[in-house]
């Protein structure tokens, strides 16, 4: 049997490692040791419901370990799935996480295939073969939704594999026989091209976000009902009735960063576009933030820190930039986050009894309403139609 390990285990890694675990032997490596021991428990340590009913319920080859040479001998392939985060201070990803793993890996079994799951820089695939000067490094991207990662890849939109070769083919047949979806579609390319396809493919989602948030700004400037306005755009076939509920901006994992690297790609090379992506997407949350003060309020509630309902990730959710700019307009915040342990976010107070958050929040701020909130609809601001994230 294929053995395979997965370096990682967040929404990428556990994915994954869940999804391959059906039909191989499969390790988890992470530097964490209490995921370590939640994933050997069969306990998800992420918000993913398809990942807490396979690790409760489905016959999985999954052990997870902190140990590197336990995880890397043997295995035929090794993915990566560590965060490659943005570096606002060289304009690039901070791909060290990536190059650390494939330098252990060689250092152990120079023989596995390794397969980058994390995203990376275009160029970043060919140009470490060539620095390395090994050939056994292939970049495979993933389009997968926070809390939502293991069904994406039960049911792919398509399967992408950066290598136009029998070994891609392979591993892109495996990652298909291991899903629900019959005969996804498959597409080899070169590694650049599939590098590209990754940051064009979240731009893009970025820029559909961003589009309707004008639109809704537009509106609430104007006293225009953004519901009406937005159900006539999309009933053209051609824009589609989707990914269109206004926010308070895009944030999470990918779209933040993957926007940036793609604009930093695009250095010396003439474009509009991609920059007014991530202009907008400030110009939305300042927007925001200053249509919250105008009715003057006391104290400004926050509900909820995370990205997206049946997410548990905070990082670069929109909502912080809400608050960083409420602060600076010398507004008091508090925050309702059961998710933390802290008793403070951004200098604010958080206060995790919800009553009491209610209670004492003139303005609660809601990025997607919830059932939490009924009661208190008077107080809430929201731009949210539909509670849908997509």
């Amino acid at each position: 049997m294929k053995k395979i390990t997965i370096v990682g285990t967040g929404y990428v890694g556990l994915s994954n490692a869940v999804l391959f675990a059906q039909k191989y032997s499969v390790t988890a490596l992470d530097i964490d040791q209490d995921k370590i021991n939640k994933i050997n428990q069969r306990q998800s340590p992420i918000d993913d419901k398809e990942i807490e009913n396979f690790l409760a319920r489905k016959e999985l080859d999954l052990f997870a370990t902190t140990d590197k040479i336990q995880a890397y001998t043997d295995a035929n392939y090794v993915l990566i799935a560590t965060p490659t985060n943005y570096d606002t201070d060289t304009n690039c990803f901070d791909t060290s996480s990536v190059e650390a793993v494939i330098n252990d890996v060689l250092a152990v079994n120079p023989n596995a295939l390794i397969i980058i799951k994390s995203t990376i820089p275009v160029g970043f695939t060919q140009k470490t073969k060539r620095r390395l000067g090994i050939d056994n490094l292939v970049f495979a991207p993933e389009f997968l939704r926070e809390g939502k990662a293991l069904y994406d890849n039960l049911y792919p939109s398509r399967i992408i594999v950066g290598e136009r070769s029998e070994r891609a083919a392979e591993f892109a047949q495996m990652v298909a026989d291991c899903a629900v979806k019959e005969n996804p579609t498959i597409l080899l390319t070169n590694s650049a091209e599939a590098e590209a396809v990754k940051l064009f493919a979240n731009t893009y989602l970025a820029l559909r976000v961003s589009y309707f948030n004008e639109l809704d700004t537009y509106a609430a400037v104007h006293g225009l009902d953004t519901e009406q306005i937005i159900k006539g755009v999309c009933l053209d076939p051609r824009v589609g009735d989707f990914y269109n509920n206004p926010s308070f901006g895009y944030g999470g994992y990918c779209l933040p960063k993957d926007t940036q690297q793609l604009l930093a790609n695009y250095e010396n090379i003439p474009q509009n576009l991609i920059q007014a992506v991530v202009s907008s997407n400030n110009t939305r949350k300042e927007f925001i933030a200053n249509d919250i003060v105008s009715s003057n309020p006391k104290v400004v509630g926050i509900y909820r820190l995370i990205m997206k309902a049946g997410s548990d990730n905070f990082r670069a959710s929109a909502i912080q930039s809400i608050i960083k700019h409420l602060k600076r307009l010398g507004t008091t915040v508090i925050i309702y986050e059961p998710k933390s342990d802290e008793h403070s976010f951004l200098d604010c107070e958080i206060v995790n009894d919800l009553e009491e958050f209610k209670s004492r929040s003139d303005v609660i701020v809601a990025n997607r309403l919830s059932e939490d909130l009924s009661g208190s609809l008077d107080k809430v601001y929201t731009r949210d139609l539909s509670g849908s994230d997509y």
